[in-house]
């Protein structure tokens, strides 16, 4: 079954194209490595929450937006396998050393999919 890398981050709100450029550049190297879809999702309707929240989880602040995203892998090999390939793709080092937002507020994980209709 299919095998999901999820992330949650901060932008600057005058990073937004910057950021849709960086996502467009790096669904090609995570494709080319194996990902079968990468989806980026910037937010709209992501209210401030009292005990938790998007925005709480990373420190967002005014002047930026929480971004959603997922990378569909077919499985957990071709993830483990095409996710060390990617991060030590030239194309990838390259965007790594001009992110458009904190990086040390990212949050991501792996996650097994166990319902998908």
């Amino acid at each position: 079954m299919a095998y999901i890398d999820g992330l949650v981050a901060a932008v600057p709100n005058a990073n937004k194209d910057a950021y849709r450029k960086m996502a467009e550049r790096s669904s090609v190297i995570f494709k080319d490595h194996g990902a079968v879809q990468l989806v980026e999702c910037w937010g709209d309707d992501v209210p401030d929450g009292t005990l938790t929240s998007f925005p709480m989880a990373v420190k967002c602040g005014a002047d930026e937006t929480v971004v959603f995203a997922w990378i569909m892998w077919p499985d957990k090999s071709t993830r483990d396998a095409g996710m060390k390939q990617a991060m030590e793709d030239s194309r990838m080092q390259s965007l790594m050393e001009t992110m458009p937002f904190d990086t040390k507020r990212l949050i991501f994980g792996g996650f097994d999919v166990i319902v998908d209709r």
